[in-house]
This record gives C-alpha cells, structure tokens and sequence, in this order.
C-alpha cells in the first residue's frame, strides 16, 4: 500500500468519527468503496454520499475536526481537505440526489481500522459509468475495478440504470468481450 493510500485510510477514519459524532448519516462511494470491497486501492481522494441537507453540517463537522473547507465549482458536491487528502461530500451525484433509500443500501463493512457504511459494488459501477463522456472516457481504472469486483456487481442493473449512455454501452461491451462478465 502506498503512502498516499495510507493518508486516505487515516483522513477516512478521522472523517468517519466527526460525522458519526454529529449523527450525519453517510456511505463511502468511489475508489475507496472499491478498496473496501477488495478492488484495487485508489490514491484520488475519498467521496462520500450525504444528503444535500446534511452537506454544510458535515462541512461544519469536518472543519470543526481540524479539516478545512475548499470551494467547489460544481453544485453537486463541497470538497473539504485533511492535509493534502481530498474528501468529496457529493449530494447530487450524476444528477440524482442522495436520499435516505440510498444510505440504505449502503453495508458496514471494515475499511482500515474503522468500520462504516459503504455502497455496494453495482451501485459504485453505475456511478462511474455515468460519469463517462466525450472528455472523460478512460477505462483503465474501471477494468480492474470490474475484474475485481465483478461476483459483486449486479450487471443487469448496472446495464439497465445506464441504458442511456454510449460510453457506458462500449465499457459493457468491452467487460463482456474480456469475459469480466456475461450477457445477461
């Protein structure tokens, strides 16, 4: 493990403990989901799932923990910094709103030496496949993610929830030609 990825780890524990602290429900998504799921490790940043109405109390929590606040351009996400490790607190991932139904789905699971709420693999998928368009369209950390997680991906929804999306179509087509999955 690298030591960017143990900064995570511990910036992930630091920010577990202030939300849980506070009672702000969330759940791990992005590449750390993947690594707790037992994907290969991410050195990007940590993202987390919250409710838009739970993003500025978790910013409070977070900057009261010793973290500070960052701006973001984007109106979907506010980003906050523990040193030089990046957390996203994203609420409107993809243009769908976190809700308490999608909190829901996520299970606790161990990641480092702390145990929280991750979101599953299929849902992890379909995020990052919904991300994909003509300026972001590399593969390379999706096929290890898919190999290595791909007993825990429910394909058929993954295939149904980005059914609208060329991009997506050509990753499926692509797992499905390298037998990462099957046709359903």
């Amino acid at each position: 493990m690298s030591g960017v990825q143990d900064e995570l780890l511990r910036t992930l524990v630091k920010v577990a403990k202030a939300l849980r602290e506070q009672g702000i429900p969330f759940a791990l998504t992005g590449g750390c989901a993947v690594y707790a799921r037992g994907g290969p490790a991410t050195e990007h940043d940590v993202d987390l799932l919250v409710r838009e109405e739970d993003a500025k109390p978790a910013v409070s929590a977070l900057v009261a923990a010793g973290m500070r606040a960052a701006d973001a351009p984007e109106d979907w996400l506010l980003k906050v910094y523990d040193g030089d490790s990046l957390v996203d607190l994203l609420f409107r991932p993809n243009e769908l709103p976190v809700t308490e139904e999608t909190l829901a789905r996520a299970e606790e699971l161990a990641v480092g030496s702390v145990t929280l709420p991750v979101m599953p693999a299929t849902d992890v998928m379909v995020s990052k496949l919904l991300v994909l368009d003509g300026h972001r369209c590399d593969f390379s950390e999706l096929l290890p993610f898919a190999r290595a997680l791909r007993e825990q991906i429910d394909w058929s929804r993954v295939i149904e929830a980005t059914s609208h999306s060329p991009y997506a179509e050509a990753f499926l087509v692509l797992t499905e030609r390298l037998d990462i999955r099957s046709t359903p």
